[in-house]
């Protein structure tokens, strides 16, 4: 008789390949991937293990897709807030504000990200690990323009890139929504911070 209720009540839910990666997004965001058993997520839907594989392959593809996918966004955000901005400063302010709000609009994603890559199989972790190179070294740039150009007095454009990223890293781990600012203003302060970090003349 308990069987059979199990498999009735898990008739009655529905689920998708959009909820199991949701479920993912907040088991391996509290307990991180290795902490998290298939079992868990599966509970979190209230459908058994094997009816998992109805809707993804493996766990490892989860996180392939999630830390793949959100650092393919990064990317785009920040060629987005660059793209026509002459000024440097501006370009700067603009790449740090959307990095920063995507860190306090997408902590999950953020905390898997940051603490879970070195658990991606290749060759997912080599193009992420490029990706995310290539977005530091846009900062980078950004700086080295700002100091040729007179704007920006920083010389060492490799620590303050360091600097400003981390900042933005930090966010997804106490930013609340419930705080005292909003996670646009948030974004404001530390698009204002970096420029700070820089040395903005």
């Amino acid at each position: 008789m308990a069987q059979a209720a199990v498999g009735k009540s898990e008739a009655k839910t529905t689920v998708s390949p959009a909820a199991v990666r949701d479920a993912a997004l907040t088991l391996f965001a509290e307990r991180g991937y290795h902490g998290t058993a298939l079992s868990q997520i599966a509970a979190e839907l209230k459908i058994r293990t094997p009816s998992l594989y109805n809707h993804m392959r493996a766990k490892q593809d989860l996180l392939r897709d999630i830390v793949a996918d959100t650092t393919e966004q990064v990317w785009a955000d920040y060629e987005q807030a660059v793209e026509g901005v002459d000024d440097v400063a501006e370009r700067l302010r603009n790449a740090t504000r959307v990095y920063a709000l995507r860190h306090a609009t997408h902590r999950r994603e953020a905390l898997i990200v940051n603490r879970d890559i070195a658990s991606l199989e290749e060759p997912a972790r080599g193009e992420v690990l490029e990706l995310r190179r290539r977005h530091a070294q846009a900062i980078k740039d950004l700086i080295e323009e700002g100091v040729k150009a007179g704007r920006f007095h920083e010389e060492s454009s490799t620590l303050a890139a360091f600097g400003i990223l981390e900042m933005c890293v930090s966010i997804a781990r106490w930013f609340r929504e419930d705080g005292p600012l909003s996670a646009d203003e948030v974004a404001e302060k530390y698009s204002e911070y970096a420029l700070r970090v820089a040395g903005l003349t």
